[in-house]
């Protein structure tokens, strides 16, 4: 759904993003999430049903947006698939940790980070030092300035959608923009 007074994206993706389909592909879905919020759990769903209907056809942010007022264990959900980035199982934790919302402990983000194959002391270091934290900051302050005040949130080719979070209407829309762009 776009209109002429739709929220833009101000951070352009880049290199520092965490991507998955085609980089080049006509399509690029932002989506800013809290990892502890049940209604980015299913948006979560419905990114992998689209993930398996458009394979490359696509391409696929996900931007962290703790809202941390509201779930306290959000920004060291967010720091943790951070840390598990850095040691290249990203979307592993990413994954990970929308499945299992109910465990976001830091004793349990250790424990399921080891069982996706970090390397542990780096990830407990990087945690304890919350060496990922202005990372999360700054994914957050984008959001922010895009206009993004409640997750999940999502942009298609940089504005934003704000119709329902079903497969279907994120695929129409997503069709629309690849035929105008």
């Amino acid at each position: 759904m776009k209109t002429a007074d739709a929220a833009q994206l101000t951070l352009p993706v880049s290199a520092r993003d965490h991507q998955f389909g085609d980089r080049r592909a006509a399509v690029t879905v932002v989506e800013y999430g809290d990892y502890e919020c049940p209604y980015c759990a299913r948006a979560h769903l419905v990114v992998k049903d689209l993930a398996d209907r458009l394979g490359d056809a696509w391409n696929f942010v996900f931007r962290n947006f703790p809202l941390t007022t509201i779930h306290p264990h959000a920004q060291h959900a967010a720091e943790a698939a951070e840390a598990a980035g850095a040691q290249g199982l990203f979307w592993e934790m990413h994954d990970y940790l929308f499945l299992h919302q109910d465990s976001l402990s830091d004793r349990d983000l250790v424990r399921d980070a080891s069982l996706l194959g970090v390397e542990e002391q780096q990830f407990v270091d990087d945690l304890r030092d919350h060496k990922f934290a202005d990372r999360v900051r700054e994914d957050f302050l984008s959001g922010a300035r895009s206009g993004v005040n409640g997750t999940p949130t999502f942009f298609i080719n940089g504005v934003r959608y704000d119709g329902p979070i079903e497969s279907g209407s994120i695929l129409a829309a997503i069709e629309l923009a690849s035929a105008s762009g």
